[in-house]
């Protein structure tokens, strides 16, 4: 197998340029998996409620998504911060950003789960991740190739219209439930 038959990881030594762009939706089964089990265990949480609630599932789901997100970048924190680094406005600037990043996913899962000051969690929410979608949106101008740090090593996708559209609908989400 060549250099350029498989991903490499967000912290490769190899230039973006061998690096495989063409990997197709194939290569997001494992994110569509992860997003599914959340779906199902968001809705799991409240089967027993008489009346479905969005909000409720919403909340549910955010909680359990940045939990399976936070728990993937702390396998290995110094080599998320790296690819972070790459393409995130902030972590660019200051590695104790990208290092401190997968915590404050945890404790936003946290305080979702929790229910803990909820109109302060979903707007840090839309605050930390719609910045981050400013980064993603301004590596895909640049033109630049490189891998998402989002999943850890667990996934290796580049930054694309998937990250993109991963960043805004949560920040959509967490409006919504800050609207509600």
């Amino acid at each position: 197998m060549t250099s350029t038959s498989k991903p490499k990881s967000c912290c490769s030594s190899q230039p973006p340029e061998t690096e495989n762009r063409d990997l197709g939706l194939s290569a997001y089964g494992p994110l569509f998996v992860i997003l599914f089990a959340v779906a199902l265990g968001a809705a799991a949480r409240h089967h027993t409620e008489i009346n479905w609630s969005w909000h409720i599932w919403m909340h549910d789901f955010m909680g359990l998504f940045l939990l399976v997100f936070a728990m993937v970048k702390l396998f290995d924190l110094s080599s998320f911060a790296t690819g972070f680094a790459k393409y995130d406005l902030l972590a660019a600037r200051s590695r104790t950003y990208a290092l401190i990043y997968p915590f404050l996913e945890l404790g936003l899962s946290l305080a979702y789960l929790s229910r803990w000051q909820t109109q302060a969690t979903y707007f840090a929410t839309i605050v930390i991740l719609s910045f981050g979608a400013l980064g993603v949106l301004n590596t895909m101008r640049q033109g630049k190739q490189i891998n998402c740090a989002c999943m850890g090593k667990i996934l290796e996708v580049p930054v694309s219209t998937v990250t993109l559209t991963e960043n805004l609908s949560m920040s959509v989400m967490a409006l919504a439930m800050l609207l509600i």
